[in-house]
């Protein structure tokens, strides 16, 4: 990252006044520079993009939407917004965009705000099988002020259909409890979701649909997931993840009534000012994503996603629901190693310089701060320029860091092999044409 001139300079720039922060800098870029970014819900975003959020953006207050402001000098900041929403519309392929969510689960939140009443009931996914918290999780504002209730994920072992969604019993849990809402998408499911089936679930009982993309948005925009349109009444989604984008959401749909019931309550309802600086990233991102090289990067994302879960199979570990159709995957460790936690997998990989996320599988007999599986994902290393050679390697690296079992000499190899490998595949430049 050092070798971007922009980033050079701003780094110099903030170590004459401030070396302290400088410092900090340097070494958040060092570790990003010289790791393996295997977290599914992280991405490098463009030079471009992270440069946006540093612009002169930051300084002004646009309480309100464009044209209806309660701040004078909003002019440009109209002409941002309208930019990004109206990118987000044909990247997405709907009528109405909200570019001013901080982040998906604010998204999720103004949706409950616009669209249900304290104590009425929602159906999702459960977090411990794959779902986010802001659906429905009891410490979550979404479970202490509504009522969830949950559709499960195939239990039968001999099904071939094992640890995937159950659309059967999803259409039997919403007719016993006739939600008013359905939500589907996930944060840690491998799988296609038929939201077609969704919406004939949502049909039959009275139910709006809501998807949460948040994970799949770069897959859903270039085609390489089905879109949640026309099925989905509403949708959110983070610009991060797959995007690849700078941190924040947004909110799509195709309903007048529904765009105006949920702007009014992201803002006043939930929101103060817009943070118009990650807007104007917003607008440079959905740019990038609108350019055929982006849907080349998502097909890569997928191929190597495939190909990590393959390898990592060959190395004895099972992969829940067997496979993966989008960017990730949930390592089941147990088959590996029975006394293998996700905790201690996460923290010597970390030393190996291989960053993951430790994540409970389905069924799981182990707590959530330790878990029995990994959740890995294929965006970040894909933006660096690998392909599915360099996933089997990647999956290698990951089963020596299992074999040393903390072993600190061991790990400390694997950490100079990854650095190797970080070094043939630098992070994006200026300029620089990422993961195509």
């Amino acid at each position: 990252m050092a070798n971007d001139p922009i980033t050079a300079s701003v780094h110099d720039l903030i170590n004459s006044t401030d070396p302290e922060a400088a410092k900090l800098l340097t070494l958040e870029g060092d570790r990003q520079e010289t790791t393996l970014e295997l977290i599914a819900s992280e991405n490098h975003a463009s030079p471009t993009v992270m440069h946006a959020m540093g612009t002169c953006f930051t300084n002004k207050y646009a309480e309100g939407y464009p044209g209806a402001r309660y701040y004078g000098g909003c002019e440009h900041h109209d002409e941002v917004e309208r930019l990004a929403q109206d990118r987000a519309k044909e990247l997405f392929g709907c009528a109405h965009a909200n570019v001013q969510p901080h982040s998906g689960a604010q998204a999720n939140a103004a949706l409950f705000l616009a669209l249900l009443k304290p104590g009425e009931t929602f159906a999702s996914l459960e977090l411990s099988d794959g779902g986010h918290l802001s659906h429905g999780l009891k410490v979550n504002m979404s479970g202490k002020w509504f009522s969830p209730v949950h559709y499960p994920l195939i239990r039968d072992e001999a099904s071939s259909g094992f640890e995937t969604i159950d659309y059967d019993e999803a259409e039997r849990v919403c007719m016993e409890h006739k939600p008013k809402l359905i939500m589907c998408g996930y944060s840690a499911y491998p799988r296609v979701i038929d939201f077609a089936r969704f919406r004939a679930i949502a049909d039959k009982c009275g139910a709006l649909l809501h998807a949460d993309i948040a994970h799949i948005a770069g897959l859903v925009a270039t085609g390489v997931h089905p879109s949640p349109f026309p099925h989905c009444d509403v949708v959110t989604t983070t610009t991060h993840k797959t995007l690849r984008g700078p941190r924040g959401g947004l909110f799509l749909t195709n309903d007048d009534e529904m765009a105006k019931k949920f702007n009014r309550a992201l803002f006043p309802g939930m929101q103060g000012g817009p943070l118009m600086h990650v807007i104007f990233a917003k607008a440079i991102a959905f740019g990038e994503a609108l350019k055929p090289e982006f849907k080349s990067y998502q097909q890569q994302v997928v191929a190597n996603a495939r190909a990590l879960a393959e390898a990592m199979i060959g190395c004895g570990y099972r992969i829940t629901s067997g496979g993966t159709d989008n960017h990730l995957m949930l390592v089941d460790l147990q088959t590996r190693d029975a006394d293998l936690t996700g905790a201690d997998a996460e923290k010597w990989l970390e030393q190996a310089g291989i960053i993951t996320n430790k994540n409970g599988i389905p069924n799981d007999p182990r707590p959530p701060k330790l878990t029995s599986g990994l959740r890995l994902g294929t965006p970040a290393l894909t933006t660096r320029g690998m392909g599915e050679t360099e996933m089997a390697e990647v999956a290698g690296l990951i089963d020596r860091v299992m074999d040393a079992r903390g072993d600190d000499a061991k790990l400390a190899a694997v950490r100079e092999d990854v650095r190797a490998l970080c070094a043939r595949f630098p992070l994006p430049s200026v300029g620089s044409t990422v993961g195509a």
